[in-house]
């Protein structure tokens, strides 16, 4: 008989893969840090763990029917109504590193979704340069589209392009459970009143709209209408659904590009738009001058004579 699937917190402290799952499969089991306790809306970023603590706190305890390793992947299915079929993919990443995902067919499929990105530049524009917040952590690099990034703080958002020395244009990337944690915790009203500041701004959430009707661990009303409420608030800043990672960055990319191009057209219009300086005023030596070139009598000092500013006026207005 299989031992039961466990999910244990991760006693790390400071650790962003917060919790321990124990696969049943070997005499002492496979026993994995990861990001979330289930691949709910996306694959799972894992990573093999020194071994199962000696007091850990369970969170979760589900009886197994089935784990066999095939290959690359091991296929898990728990005795459970919902939420039952798995798989942990073992892969080798740039470098030789190990990297496990863990997926569902559902998972899967969206990590895939059936379309190719184009690679024309965006709006023309040779060479996007796009400022990537140094705070920003597994940054998006762009390789697929023609820019080049570099990290810089940034006050509001994670990527961004300058004109100059400020900034234009800035995006908020968000994973769904990012999301949903920033929305109900009040943070987001805030974070837009940053971006609202901006020319142009927008946050990206890397899933679909129809995921936040999935949620199980919040209700999903409340998240729909503290979107709509801050769409409401803040309407100069879109909150915008990508489906997956990859097109995510892409319309970022397209977003940032447009938006550069934008801001120099407008710098444009405005100096276009500018009412010409106008002409210095004649000085009381010129019109002196000028009055006795027309037979006026006047003065080398004092108060030039209303008649004659008069004159003046007429022949050169």
């Amino acid at each position: 008989m299989l031992d039961d699937f466990l999910i244990a917190r991760n006693p790390e402290e400071g650790t962003t893969l917060p919790f321990l799952l124990r696969i049943p499969l070997g005499p002492d089991g496979i026993v994995l840090k990861a990001k979330e306790t289930w691949p709910r809306t996306g694959k799972v970023y894992c990573h093999r763990a020194v071994g199962w603590p000696r007091e850990p706190e369970i969170l979760e305890r589900v009886p197994v029917r089935s784990c066999v390793r095939r290959g690359a992947a091991i296929d898990l299915v728990l005795d459970r109504g919902r939420e039952n079929r798995s798989q942990f993919v073992l892969t080798r990443v740039r470098g030789g590193r190990e990297a496990i995902f863990w997926q569902t067919a559902r998972t899967s499929k969206q990590a895939r979704p059936s379309v190719s990105l184009p690679t024309a530049r965006g709006w023309g524009v040779a060479g996007l340069e796009i400022v990537v917040d140094s705070h920003e952590r597994y940054a998006w690099k762009f390789e697929h589209q023609q820019a080049t990034t570099v990290r810089r703080a940034l006050r509001s958002g994670d990527y961004a392009v300058l004109a100059g020395d400020q900034v234009v244009a800035s995006v908020e990337r968000k994973s769904l459970q990012d999301l949903v944690a920033t929305l109900t915790s009040g943070k987001m009203r805030y974070l837009l009143a940053d971006l609202a500041t901006l020319p142009s701004a927008a946050v990206v959430v890397e899933d679909r709209y129809s995921a936040v009707f999935k949620l199980d661990r919040v209700r999903p009303a409340t998240v729909a209408d503290a979107l709509g409420e801050c769409q409401a608030r803040f309407p100069g800043v879109p909150v915008v659904f990508c489906e997956t990672r990859a097109l995510a960055q892409e319309w970022t990319y397209r977003f940032l590009a447009a938006a550069l191009v934008h801001a120099g057209e407008t710098v444009h219009a405005q100096t276009e738009a500018s009412p010409l300086p106008s002409a210095a005023a004649p000085s009381p030596a010129e019109v002196r001058v000028w009055a006795r070139q027309q037979g006026y009598a006047v003065s080398d000092r004092g108060r030039i004579p209303g008649e004659v500013l008069d004159a003046f006026a007429r022949r050169n207005g």
